[in-house]
């Protein structure tokens, strides 16, 4: 059977499990339009513009 011969120690544990709890860092993109980010597949809020087109008013 496989059981561990020795007690694993909380370090390599918590270093195994340390890799599981990453936060993703949102994925932006820069507006063709603009140059502010933007959240990929989404009119930019800041000038309001999609896909090179104008599709919403933005109050500045």
């Amino acid at each position: 059977m496989a059981v561990p011969k020795r007690k694993l120690s909380s370090a390599r544990k918590n270093k195994r499990r340390s890799n599981v709890w990453k936060l993703q860092v949102p994925a932006l993109t820069k507006c063709s339009q603009c140059g502010s980010y933007k959240a990929p597949h989404r009119v930019c809020p800041t000038c309001g513009y999609y896909n090179s087109r104008k599709v919403v008013e933005v109050d500045q």
